[in-house]
């Protein structure tokens, strides 16, 4: 079908891509305003009139939210380049239908089974374009990416996406690992040329007022925004910052038989960290002579793959080890032991919500220092000692609370590029309780928050004294004795 597009009507930062057939994904990223979006549907377009056989298939996360963008977008471009002749669209199925047989299908995410049926009138599925692939989950693009084959035609994916974290897969996969098949484009509103001025100013207007929001948001670069809990510009510069771990690895050990106890033991002498670019272990700093240490952990559960440890410095605060894998409970509690003791046997502070074994699995190792809760007997309502750190709607709260302030006044002390990227995908969710978002994990950012949390019962970071109103006596004085712990973690020892 002859139609005739001036080349005017496109921004010239985007006409390099207009005709390309070579390179199987087309990513077009940056900031806001910047036309990539226009320009995904102005290609797709021409290429529905001009090509044969070419059918499209539109994606995003949620189907609901294609009617007042994609959808509309296409109709808006349609109007305006006067070919309402040549296309049909049907607002109720969210479909356009081009006179030469060429469709246009918009589907979500939400609702697979209905994506899996998606057929067209005429011919096989060419092209798919996936708006806010930020959006998305990588293995949902690896179902997009496998449905795209067979037949002669040459088939194509375009990825449009405002960068967030620079732990995001789109980063790891087509930034990162530099993907040959994919060409990739980063503009801005500076390259839109149809830009409204009075928006532009808007956009500008930033570069002073909010430097981060301007780089992030306007400029393109690679960040996140939202109701992130944590402070997110001094979280994406110290994750520029921060370096590769000095060592990889995991702990080896032997075992002997205790005949007093009829136990198995592991043989302290004999553990030694070794290398391995697959091991569960990150070492930023190794252990230092007369270092005091404390180990958080956090073991899988709730939907979590991975058992994590934290090591920080309990004199200097600085995170100088991470222990992440996906490993069975009985190898997590061999492996914390050894980690807990290559570090002067530091305090380990295990959460106790979802298994205990763990914990059990280090006290028959005889391992001798783990952090003790206080909790009272619901029945004799006497105060008794247990080990491991209990999450709970008192405790959470706390943890998280100070490890908040960590992270805004010393970001320098955390080394760990995972758990960073962690704390970026940290956010208040609708209800405004503070949680990982979907698809994102937490692991890291608990075992951490307990780390600090429980830094005090390891006796090397000194306890501060302050003044206590009346209103905070009352409180400490009707609180539970798991509370009043909280308490004086909170706000400090009152002063006499």
């Amino acid at each position: 079908m002859e139609v005739s597009i001036s080349k005017e009507v496109f921004n010239p930062s985007f006409l390099p891509l207009l005709e390309d057939e070579d390179h199987r994904y087309l990513v077009l990223y940056g900031g806001a305003g910047s036309g990539k979006s226009v320009f995904a549907v102005q290609r797709y377009l021409l290429r529905l009139l001009q090509k044969p056989m070419c059918n499209l298939l539109v994606v995003r996360a949620v189907w609901a939210t294609h009617r007042d963008s994609t959808y509309a977008l296409f109709r808006q471009v349609i109007s305006r380049w006067g070919l309402e002749e040549l296309f049909r669209c049907l607002d109720s199925e969210l479909r356009i239908q081009c006179k030469n047989g060429n469709s246009v299908i918009f589907k979500g995410l939400d609702n697979v089974e209905k994506l899996k049926s998606t057929t067209f009138p005429k011919g096989e599925l060419t092209d798919i374009w996936v708006e806010e692939a930020s959006e998305i989950e990588e293995a949902d693009f690896d179902q997009l990416d496998v449905r795209l084959r067979g037949g002669g035609a040459k088939k194509q994916i375009t990825l449009t996406f405002n960068p967030i974290s620079s732990l995001h897969w789109l980063k790891k996969r087509f930034f990162d690992r530099k993907e040959p098949r994919a060409a990739v484009l980063k503009t801005t509103y500076r390259d839109n040329r149809f830009i409204d001025g009075d928006y532009k100013l808007t956009l500008e207007g930033y570069r002073e007022t909010n430097p981060y929001f301007y780089a992030v948001y306007c400029l393109g670069e690679w960040g996140v925004l939202g109701k992130t809990v944590f402070h997110a510009q001094k979280v994406t510069e110290r994750l520029a910052a921060a370096g590769e771990p000095l060592r990889r690895g995991e702990f080896l050990f032997e075992t002997r038989y205790s005949r007093e106890k009829d136990e198995v033991l592991i043989d302290d002498g004999s553990i030694r960290f070794t290398d391995s670019d697959t091991g569960a272990v990150s070492v930023y700093r190794e252990p230092e002579p007369g270092g005091v240490y404390v180990i958080g952990g956090d073991t899988a559960g709730e939907g979590s793959d991975f058992f994590v440890g934290q090591v920080i410095d309990c004199v200097t605060g600085e995170q100088v080890c991470t222990l992440r894998g996906k490993m069975d409970e009985d190898i997590y509690a061999r492996q914390m032991y050894c980690l807990g003791k290559w570090y002067h046997t530091a305090l380990l502070s295990i959460e106790a919500n979802f298994s205990s074994y763990p914990i059990k699995a280090l006290e028959r190792l005889r391992y001798g220092n783990m952090f003790v809760r206080q909790t009272e007997d619901s029945f004799t309502h006497k105060i008794r000692q247990s080990y491991g750190f209990k999450t709970t709607s008192v405790t959470r709260p706390v943890i998280l609370a100070g490890l908040v302030e960590i992270v805004r006044e010393h970001p320098e002390w955390i080394n760990d590029k995972e758990t960073l990227g962690e704390m970026l995908t940290f956010v208040r969710n609708e209800r405004g309780r503070p949680e990982a978002q979907s698809g994102a994990h937490d692991d890291c950012v608990m075992a951490l928050a307990i780390a600090y949390y429980s830094r005090e019962q390891s006796g090397a970071s000194g306890r501060k004294r302050t003044e206590w109103t009346q209103d905070m006596w009352e409180d400490y004085d009707r609180a539970s004795p798991e509370e009043k712990a909280l308490l004086r973690r909170r706000w400090g020892t009152p002063k006499a």
